[in-house]
């Protein structure tokens, strides 16, 4: 059997995964004026859940926006991500959700990622741990916790849409690039194109009109059930940008269209009042 033990993660990652290596940010996000560190969640289970937490050092009653990783881990992109939010004034935390199965970091090879960590994390397990997050973030002080976001790349993103859909203290979302329709299986058994016309939580959807993994059909059927909705929801494609178009440490990144995207993020927190 596999113990579970064998495979918990108790730390982050530092730097980037050796599957992008050679990797270089673009983007290098300080800590002056902030208080950005790597905590330690209780999850559900009895469990510690590591993270990377950031937050403006001397604002009171900031927004909480949960970060959600790519295949990657919460390695120095993820990270400066937090931080930007946090210079932004968000309370912005994100949590290891594969802790249980590994270091992602540690795996040369993308595919190896997903066959041996990512494609064995239940949703349900994800979106539990999610919510630990939350709760954590809301227990730890000086937060705003009527104002809650959620943002997620790549696989986060796919979580980022399941996630708006399950917890209502969401008031806003952002799914960078995430998988719209796939074959189901028991560990992921509902898809974003599934809950798309009963979604409550505006979710902005942003996606690369280049990329290779995520077809624009796909992208078109999620548009017309989120119109079945109410929701307000929307999606916005960047016509040349490629999946991982706003990883500013790989080939992929696209400064524009990650710079656009950023903005219309930012913009609909406001719009939705978590700001």
């Amino acid at each position: 059997m596999e113990g579970r033990r064998t495979f918990l993660t108790t730390r982050l990652s530092a730097g980037f995964a050796l599957a992008v290596q050679p990797a270089a940010a673009a983007i290098t996000t300080d800590t002056r004026g902030l208080i950005a560190e790597e905590v330690s969640i209780p999850a559900h289970d009895g469990k510690s859940i590591p993270a990377y937490a950031a937050r403006p050092a001397r604002l009171n009653g900031y927004p909480i926006v949960l970060v959600v990783e790519e295949i990657f881990g919460v390695g120095e992109y993820l990270k400066d991500v937090c931080r930007r939010l946090a210079k932004l004034g968000y309370f912005a935390v994100a949590p290891e959700l594969f802790h249980r199965r590994g270091d992602p970091s540690q795996i040369g090879d993308a595919r190896q990622i997903i066959t041996r960590i990512v494609s064995k994390i239940p949703d349900s397990q994800a979106l539990d741990d999610l919510d630990a997050a939350l709760e954590w973030a809301a227990a730890a002080g000086k937060r705003n916790e009527t104002k809650i976001a959620v943002t997620g790349f790549s696989w986060g993103g796919r979580i980022t849409w399941l996630y708006g859909a399950r917890q209502p203290k969401v008031n806003a979302a952002a799914a960078w690039y995430g998988v719209l329709a796939r074959p189901s299986n028991p560990v992921h058994p509902v898809q974003p194109v599934d809950i798309a016309a009963s979604l409550k939580t505006p979710v902005l959807g942003l996606y690369g009109g280049q990329d290779r993994g995520i077809p624009l059909d796909t992208v078109e059927k999620m548009r017309a059930e989120l119109a079945r909705g109410t929701s307000r929801s929307e999606i916005a494609v960047y016509p040349e940008a490629p999946h991982g178009f706003h990883d500013d440490y790989r080939d992929s990144y696209r400064p524009a269209a990650a710079a656009d995207a950023w903005n219309r993020m930012l913009a609909w927190f406001k719009k939705y009042d978590v700001a």
